[in-house]
């Protein structure tokens, strides 16, 4: 049997609760016409019976009579014969602002970036965002349902889904006007522009979107590995982005010649490679290429065939720069290399274990 209640509140400041259902462990109590309903600042009282909503009390001290909460009483009139005390389920519900979430792209974002670089950019971004319970009864029936404590926990992923997807189609619609360069200049502009694409979506929760927050908006520093994990490259140029990272490294390291990655990328344009994938530019063997994607499938055919063991001038023909700049990582250590005489030998296995790192 339900126990009977005179008073019902929850006194507690609900840090990271935004629902507690009174009482918590059976979810129906006994309440008799007279009982008195405290509500706190920040706080609504939905008063439930079989999913159907019977009232909502704002903040204040409230008393179950027919005088003051007519809906209730005409509802417990008909479903109850007028008797008292009669059972529900109470929830209190926080109405403040939960502030300071976090949100971040888990995986790179891709926008247009003609005339720069790859022609593309991959963003990453992070910051923060609040919301607030705007529809009590609503939030209630369509998210906590039975529940007896729903904290905020419980919803942020949901939050986090709806905001990235409003992210990236919103830097999928400013990118096609602005460059990487200038969006990275609008994170103001384009959180409000999030925060009015999703309001919809939270609204249909009952929730408010009240703040989103850019912190961060940068080019991501993914390897060609990672790319290709991806999925967003092909093994052709998996394979020369692969090379690219390689002699930037190699490039880093004490000694190791920045001629290196001049040669790579003027030898492979890599901005035309990876915008020729990420466009469908690779053709099948057959079709009619321009001058220079046939430079590029050139290089890679060379790649497919490369011999076990190799000069320096034809594994710079492979990985399309100067035998210069082949010479140069082989005296930095970063290719292993056999010398013979005043002549350098590469192997098969070297090369692509160079192609590895």
């Amino acid at each position: 049997m339900a126990r009977i209640f005179d008073v019902i509140e929850y006194r507690n400041e609900m840090v990271d609760e935004i629902v507690h259902r009174f009482p918590d462990d059976t979810g129906i109590g006994d309440y008799r016409l007279g009982s008195q309903v405290i509500v706190r600042d920040g706080q609504a009282a939905v008063f439930f019976r079989n999913g159907q909503a019977l009232d909502v009390f704002g903040p204040g001290m409230h008393t179950i009579a027919t005088a003051n909460i007519p809906k209730l009483i005409d509802l417990i009139g008909k479903a109850f014969n007028d008797r008292t005390p009669f059972p529900a389920e109470v929830y209190f519900v926080s109405l403040k602002e939960f502030a300071n979430k976090k949100w971040g792209t888990p995986q790179p974002i891709i926008v247009r970036n003609p005339g720069m670089g790859l022609g593309v950019a991959l963003l990453q971004g992070f910051g923060t965002y609040s919301f607030q319970v705007s529809d009590p009864q609503l939030f209630v029936t369509n998210i906590v349902g039975k529940q007896a404590i729903f904290r905020t926990s419980e919803i942020e992923e949901r939050m986090r889904t709806i905001l990235l997807s409003k992210f990236q189609d919103l830097l999928g619609e400013t990118g096609a006007k602005k460059s990487v360069v200038e969006l990275i200049g609008l994170t103001e502009e384009l959180g409000a522009g999030v925060r009015a694409k999703a309001q919809d979506d939270f609204t249909a929760l009952g929730l408010t979107l009240k703040t989103f927050y850019i912190g961060n908006l940068k080019p991501s520093e993914k390897s060609a590995q990672e790319l290709r994990d991806m999925g967003m490259l092909d093994m052709n140029v998996y394979t020369q982005l692969q090379a690219a990272d390689a002699m930037r490294d190699a490039a880093k390291n004490e000694g190791g010649g920045a001629g290196l990655t001049a040669g790579i990328g003027a030898g492979m344009g890599i901005g035309n490679i990876m915008g020729q994938a990420l466009q469908g530019g690779y053709q099948q063997p057959g079709q009619q290429q321009p001058a220079q994607q046939q430079s590029v499938a050139s290089g890679a055919a060379a790649g497919a065939a490369m011999p076990d063991v190799m000069t320096p001038s034809e594994a710079a023909a492979i990985l399309r720069v100067s035998e210069e700049d082949v010479v140069s990582a082989i005296e930095a250590g970063d290719l292993k290399a056999r010398k013979l005489g005043s002549a350098y030998r590469i192997s098969k296995a070297a090369l692509e274990e160079f192609l590895k790192h």
